[in-house]
């Protein structure tokens, strides 16, 4: 939660300038930073970053050594 809040900060300002540029009359590039700030919210969550990296071997690992009760049936 804190690093959707923390990119939301940057992210906000980035689709409010983008909105004012289209309004403006400016659509490429108004359209541009609009796409900017939805990207900046959706790749996080659709990445892979080298933090992640560990806590995906280690669910890896975790998941075939202890199997669900429900698998067993």
């Amino acid at each position: 939660m804190l690093g959707l809040g923390a990119t939301l900060i940057f992210a906000i300002p980035v689709g409010i300038f983008g909105v004012q540029l289209l309004t403006d009359g400016q659509t490429v590039f108004g359209g541009g930073m609009l796409l900017l700030a939805v990207l900046m919210v959706a790749l996080p969550k659709y990445l892979t970053t080298p933090q992640d990296i560990p806590m995906i071997a280690a669910e890896k690992v975790i998941g075939g050594v202890a199997k669900d009760p429900d698998e067993d049936e």
